[in-house]
């Protein structure tokens, strides 16, 4: 599972890297948060194509994937492509994806979000009761609060295969195995800039932190770039979690 991929850097990076990732480690299925993989807000039909090309096989979302409508009618369609399941009914796309007894369930934290969502734990409960019969579950909480990312944690411990959070573009080190077989983390990170915030232009953003008014910034496009992840073995008999440790890398 790949974290937040920023702009083209992030897309490059992951075109240029994940084909050798897959070979090496013999990686059954690839999940990438793709939100912020057009100008850093937002997904477009053809970043989405881009990422699908590179080998990932599933892109999850969060609060970036609503600023290109033109990736509305695409989330209607079967392409695998998830938004948070926790947003208001009507509300373009699904927030689970499922195929082959594997599926992707991607929710949306609250706290600190400034979006006015139902519950994500208790539409966790029902998206897990609809998949009874599926064994192998992954949830990507797009969140802002680590409290809450780990709450979630415990809270599917034993009925999810693995709860990642995304979100906060900063990888952490607190991957395991909960109790009851929940691979977990945290945070996986991004695949962005090294020198960037959150894979955004350091200049504007420090300028709306100096000033408190709004500006623009974008993505840094150039230079050395992170590739943070997380590989997850799952025992496919049972849906637990054998392993989980992080893939990082780096390159110039």
């Amino acid at each position: 599972m790949i974290g937040d991929v920023v702009g083209k850097l992030g897309r490059r990076t992951v075109r240029g890297l994940l084909p050798e990732i897959r070979r090496e480690r013999a990686i059954d299925l690839v999940i990438a948060n793709g939100e912020n993989a057009a100008g850093g807000r937002g997904l477009t039909p053809q970043t989405a194509e881009e990422l699908f090309s590179a080998g990932v096989d599933i892109i999850t979302s969060g609060n970036h994937v609503w600023e290109n409508r033109e990736i509305y009618p695409v989330l209607d369609t079967d392409a695998p492509i998830v938004r948070p399941l926790n947003y208001p009914e009507g509300t373009p796309g699904r927030g689970v994806y499922q195929k082959d007894g594997v599926a992707v369930v991607n929710l949306m934290g609250r706290t600190f979000m400034g979006a006015h969502l139902d519950c994500p734990f208790r539409c966790a409960d029902r998206a897990l009761a609809e998949l009874r019969d599926c064994r192998t579950i992954f949830v990507d909480l797009h969140a802002e609060a680590t409290s809450e990312k780990i709450a979630m944690g415990f809270y599917l411990d034993g009925r999810a295969s693995a709860v990642v959070g995304t979100h906060t573009h900063v990888p952490t080190s607190d991957t395991r195995v909960l109790p009851k077989g929940t691979a977990y983390v945290t945070d996986l990170g991004m695949v962005g800039a090294v020198n960037s915030v959150l894979g955004m232009q350091f200049e504007p953003v420090l300028e709306r932190f100096l000033t408190q008014l709004p500006n623009r910034f974008g993505p840094v496009e150039s230079g050395p770039a992170a590739f943070n992840s997380v590989l997850i073995a799952i025992d496919e008999e049972t849906g637990r979690a054998r392993s989980i440790e992080r893939l990082d890398r780096e390159v110039a």
